[in-house]
């Protein structure tokens, strides 16, 4: 039988997660519904470098991010634990001028005739899954593996109702503007690359970029709107590497680990982050919409959402 909670968080990914640290820290009693474990949502997949990218509405979204990055700038003290470092690396083609005012933030971005050289966050997304269950249980919240059809469902365990459903938004609330964007990724043995680099080609669906993980390379990727596939696709398998081969070639030599591909929740008018009544006289607060940057806003919105709470 399902706990009473004072806040239940429908999503149990990387925003569905931090949103219930925050509440669970101030003192509320917070339960995370979570169809499927950490380890197999989108989050889990993500190449998760600290970036803002493809991600509304502008005015927020640089709140966002940078209260965000002062969050994974502790946490990587303890990298093992947390999965957070802090990583140098190069935005390919990318200028200051071309950022919002966001950019003030960082520290030590430097312009080379390349582009944008600075070092940032870079998470390795199953080990710090893992650390915020942990951090939530030793705050008294817990996650319980349990599919929603409709919030009114949990409505009847709790006066407030956190929605971080990500893509599944788009039937349970429903909200017709959240997309999928597919993005695929390889993994291969890391052939001695200490730094990422990533390259955004604004005429096609295709980003270069490549993230030293423990224990292995992520090679990317893709941004295909509107397609569902969750499958890996040969063909664009051997186009990643090639991409990425081309701008350190030992990377074409390197052995094939794994294939991943996830849909990233996109929404049309930007993340959502806002409240409605549910029957009853519930609170439903909204936090989705964050399409390839949840890890770069999640600690961001996570408070939006928690004032709402009250």
């Amino acid at each position: 039988m399902t706990v009473m909670a004072e806040v239940i968080v429908v999503g149990g990914g990387v925003v569905g997660l931090t949103t219930a640290v925050t509440l669970a820290e101030r003192g509320l009693r917070v339960r995370v519904w979570s169809r499927d474990p950490a380890g197999a949502t989108t989050s889990a997949v993500a190449g998760a470098l600290w970036w803002p990218y493809r991600i509304e509405p502008a005015e927020r979204v640089g709140d966002w991010a940078l209260a965000t990055l002062a969050v994974y700038e502790e946490l990587s003290g303890a990298p093992r634990e947390t999965g957070v470092r802090r990583v140098a690396g190069l935005h390919g083609g990318e200028r200051l001028a071309a950022l919002g005012a966001w950019s003030a933030g960082l520290r030590d971005a430097v312009e080379v005739p390349e582009g944008l050289r600075v070092t940032l966050p870079l998470l390795d997304m199953p080990v710090h899954l893992a650390w915020l269950e942990r951090r939530l249980a030793a705050a008294g919240g817990a996650v319980e593996r349990r599919a929603v059809t409709g919030f009114a469902e949990a409505a009847e365990r709790s006066p407030v109702v956190v929605n971080c459903t990500g893509l599944g938004a788009r039937e349970l609330v429903p909200d017709a503007g959240v997309r999928p964007v597919r993005g695929q990724l390889v993994a291969v043995e890391n052939p001695g690359i200490e730094e990422w680099y990533t390259e955004a080609d604004p005429a096609s669906a295709a980003t270069t970029y490549f993230f030293p993980q423990p224990g292995r390379l992520v090679l990317g990727g893709t941004a295909e709107a509107d397609d569902p596939r969750t499958e890996p696709d040969p063909g664009t398998a051997r186009e990643i590497v090639a991409r990425c081969a081309r701008i350190r070639p030992e990377i074409a030599g390197a052995r094939v680990l794994g294939h991943r591909v996830g849909l990233r929740p996109a929404r049309e008018a930007g993340v959502r982050i806002g409240t409605e009544e549910l029957p009853g006289g519930g609170l439903l607060v909204h936090n989705y919409g964050h399409g390839g940057a949840g890890v770069t806003v999640a600690w961001g919105c996570a408070r939006a959402a928690a004032a709402l709470v009250g």
